[in-house]
């Protein structure tokens, strides 16, 4: 069971990031192994050609796998990225872009994880990154 609920996890998000109050980002679920987050899109995430851009959604893959993270382990704001791989698959429609991260290990210094981005309604990924973070030493008592 997670420690961190989708509620829990947006304040945390509002008081350590405030930054990331303009992407709006919305936890839609979370349990013990995934996490949905939504982002809607807005003209700062676009670029040339119409589309949503890489570091917008890479911004995404990086925010949902430290939620997840976070779920399982409480706030402990100094988990980092120490990895991502993401592979752009298809131009996203220009809408809500949907994350669909899943935890495939989580040891006691490193999680590893990834995620699947989707434009809004369609079935197919834009996008799928692996993600790994390094936990320190007081974060996670497992």
């Amino acid at each position: 069971m997670p420690v961190m609920s989708a509620s829990d996890l947006q304040d945390f998000l509002a008081e350590h990031f405030p930054q990331v109050g303009p992407w709006r980002m919305r936890v839609e679920h979370i349990d013990d192994r995934s996490i949905r987050v939504r982002m809607p899109i807005g003209d700062a995430h676009l670029r040339p050609g119409g589309t949503v851009s890489g570091p917008a959604m890479m911004g995404l893959c990086d925010s949902t796998m430290y939620l997840l993270i976070l779920a399982q382990i409480g706030p402990v704001a100094l988990v980092v990225t120490t990895n991502l791989n993401i592979n752009f698959l298809r131009k996203p429609e220009v809408r809500d872009v949907i994350a669909e991260g899943r935890l495939l290990k989580l040891g006691k210094r490193l999680a590893v994880g990834e995620v699947a981005i989707f434009s809004d309604g369609e079935e197919e990924p834009v996008a799928h990154a692996t993600l790994t973070y390094s936990i320190p030493p007081e974060g996670n008592g497992k």
